[in-house]
C-alpha cells in the first residue's frame, strides 16, 4: 500500500483514522501539533519534505468555536483553513508525483449555515472552497458531517440518541473510500438534513 499523511491525527477522529488506514494496509506518518505545526508554513513544508513516495494526505485538524466575532473568525481561519492551506500547498507536488489524493472533512453548516456559528460556517466553506479548487491539480475530495460521535461518548450518555452526530467509524471508513475511489471534487455528506 501506500503512505499517507494525516493532520489532526490526535483526536478521537484522527485515532480512527490513522487505525483505519493502518488496517488496510498504509504506512501513516500523523504527527502530533507539537512535533510539527501546521500554522507554520516552513515547519510544514520540512514535514513535507523529510516523506518519500506520499500517496495520500488526510486533513482532520479541527476545532469548533461558535460566534460571530473577529477573534471567533481569526481563530476558526487560522485553525481550519490556513493549516489546511499549509498542509496541501506542502504536499501538492508530491502527490501530484505520486498520483495521490486528499481527502478533509467538513460541516453540515457549509450548506445549512445558522447565525450562532457564522464563523464556523464561513471558515469550514473556505476549506472546502480551496479543496475544490485544488481538485483542478490532485484529487480532492470532502466528507462533510453535522458532529461526530465516540463509542466513548456513547458509553458516558448512554441514553442520549445523537440522532444528528455521524460516528468516527463511518467516518474513518469513508476517508478510507476516497483515498482508492477514483473520483474528484466529490463531497460526500454523512448527515441527515
Amino acid at each position: 500500500m501506500s503512505l499517507i499523511a494525516v493532520t489532526g491525527a490526535g483526536g478521537a477522529l484522527g485515532q480512527t483514522v490513522v487505525a483505519r488506514l493502518e488496517q488496510d494496509g498504509h504506512t501513516v506518518s500523523a504527527p502530533r501539533s507539537a512535533e510539527v505545526d501546521l500554522l507554520d508554513a516552513q515547519a510544514t513544508q520540512a514535514w513535507a519534505d523529510s516523506l518519500d513516495d506520499v500517496g495520500g494526505l488526510v486533513h482532520l485538524v479541527g476545532g469548533w468555536r461558535g460566534g460571530v466575532e473577529p477573534e471567533d473568525t481569526a481563530w476558526l481561519h487560522a485553525q481550519l483553513v490556513t493549516t489546511l492551506q499549509n498542509a496541501t500547498r506542502a504536499f501538492l507536488e508530491p502527490l501530484k508525483r505520486s498520483g495521490g489524493r486528499f481527502v478533509t472533512v467538513s460541516s453540515k453548516q457549509v450548506e445549512h449555515p445558522s447565525w450562532s456559528n457564522a464563523a464556523y460556517a464561513a471558515a469550514k466553506a473556505a476549506a472546502e472552497a480551496w479543496t475544490f479548487a485544488l481538485s483542478d491539480e490532485i484529487t480532492a475530495n470532502v466528507v462533510a458531517v453535522n458532529a461526530i460521535v465516540t463509542p466513548e461518548m456513547r458509553a458516558e450518555k448512554p441514553d442520549a440518541k445523537f440522532a444528528t452526530f455521524t460516528d468516527v467509524a463511518d467516518i474513518a471508513d469513508a476517508i478510507a473510500l476516497l483515498l482508492r475511489a477514483n473520483v474528484n471534487r466529490q463531497r460526500i455528506a454523512l448527515y441527515k438534513d
